[in-house]
């Protein structure tokens, strides 16, 4: 389960495009950030996470958030200031369990080969109509999907939804929100084979108009995903500010626990059975958890990503990255506890947190807030001085955020009997930190 946000130039307050993403995935699956370099073809085919396919005669350099084990990436950017953004969606069409592309396939696709969003679009539904897509894309259990994307430069931004080998695109007009739920209706532009279907199969009405999510969604799923219902909260929580919309509002919104949280200083993941935007694993039926988040100012001539690199983005922060910069180091985790990487450091953090949620989040909130605060304002007068200064405003970010997260990290101490997420989740949790190998304390 993910969430996607963009906001369009003439909705924020600088007359940039913004972006913003968290990715759910499994608790042990850690996701790596990485700069993928530009590549000329030097094969016949290129392997992606289960197929091969033609390769490009050159891919953009990229910054990538994929989950250690795909080739594909969940959310990313490239040199040319394309941002993509992947979501699971489920249609009362089955998804393909034959292995073919995968939604984080097409997303990293769509980044190494589109130099701008439309670009992109049209690499992703071209690649996405010759090969399908298909395969399981769980980590412990199989879990099979169709996808849907953002796609924005710094001007333009979509929506691109898929069925199977269908397709569906909408243009972004001022503020847009995705989850895991099909959302365009009879405005958008449908494929060829789809309209022909759609047309065959009596699914237009008396004009001639077919509306793709209605037609498509599979509304049991939606019921226990609550794609729909994190999509209207997320764009409940941007609307207000259309116009005046700044990166840390989308920030503030990836990190929202939903309405049952609101005013609610003693909420814990426990107290509610539904999803998130910033999903914390608790329930049973609640087994993911935000495993990364990203944010993207595409300020023309200071384009600047935030990555956490790390889970639960109401316990991290967000940190400043460019393309054409070194990357800060973060490890290459996998799902066994490394102390080498920043994604399985930080999680001696997010774990320990569970015992008492409220504590956490009220030991770490303010001064977050605030160092992002002062991280932006480095990263703004910065770019005015140069790349020389860019890069040493984003090393001085990078190494305040590490004192700070070892700070909490050391200020929690972590129980034998974890109170904020419920017996079951509390061993559903030992058993994956065994599995995991992660460190008694």
């Amino acid at each position: 389960m993910c969430d996607t946000l963009v906001a369009m130039p003439s909705a924020t307050a600088s007359g940039a495009m913004l972006f913003a993403k968290n990715s759910d995935r499994e608790r042990n699956e850690a996701q790596r950030i990485e700069l993928s370099p530009r590549r000329r073809k030097t094969a016949p085919t290129e392997r992606l996470t289960y197929i091969e396919i033609e390769p490009a005669a050159e891919t953009h350099a990229a910054l990538l958030c994929r989950p250690y084990w795909m080739w594909g990436a969940e959310m990313g950017a490239n040199e040319h200031g394309v941002v993509i953004g992947n979501e699971a969606m489920h249609s009362t069409v089955p998804a393909e369990r034959k292995p073919a592309l995968t939604g984080m396939d097409l997303a990293r696709l769509g980044l190494e080969r589109g130099a701008s969003a439309a670009e992109a679009v049209s690499v992703m539904t071209a690649l996405l109509e010759r090969h399908g897509q298909g395969g399981d894309c769980g980590h412990y259990g199989r879990f099979y999907y169709h996808n849907g994307f953002i796609v924005a430069d710094q001007r333009e931004a979509y929506v691109l939804e898929t069925v199977g080998r269908w397709w569906a695109v909408e243009r972004v007009t001022s503020v847009r929100t995705l989850s895991n739920a099909l959302s365009i209706g009879a405005a958008g532009t449908v494929s060829a084979d789809l309209r022909a279907h759609a047309e065959a199969a009596g699914w237009t009405d008396g004009e001639g108009r077919f509306d793709f999510a209605e037609r498509l969604i599979d509304p049991v799923r939606d019921a226990s995903s609550f794609g729909r219902g994190r999509c209207a909260r997320a764009a409940s929580l941007l609307a207000p500010k259309a116009g005046r919309l700044e990166l840390a509002d989308l920030q503030a919104v990836l990190r929202d626990h939903g309405a049952e949280a609101e005013g609610d200083a003693d909420w814990s993941p426990r107290k509610t059975e539904r999803r998130s935007v910033c999903m914390h694993a608790a329930s049973g039926a609640r087994r993911s958890q935000t495993v990364n988040s990203m944010a993207s100012d595409l300020t023309p001539g200071a384009v600047t990503h935030w990555v956490t690199a790390t889970s639960a983005p109401c316990l991290s922060l967000f940190k400043p990255v460019a393309l054409g910069l070194p990357l800060p180091r973060t490890g290459a985790p996998t799902d066994r506890y490394d102390d080498e990487s920043l994604w399985w450091r930080h999680e001696r953090l997010h774990r320990a947190a569970l015992d008492d949620f409220p504590a956490a989040l009220a030991l770490v909130a303010d001064e977050r807030d605030a160092l992002e605060a002062g991280f932006r304002q480095q990263m703004a007068g910065a770019w005015s001085r140069g790349p020389q200064a860019v890069s040493a405003a984003i090393a001085a970010c990078w190494r305040e955020a590490a004192l700070a997260e070892n700070r909490w990290r050391q200020a929690l101490k972590p129980s034998r009997a974890p109170s904020s997420i419920g017996k079951s989740a509390a061993i559903s949790w030992a058993r994956l930190n065994a599995v995991a190998g992660f460190p008694r304390v």
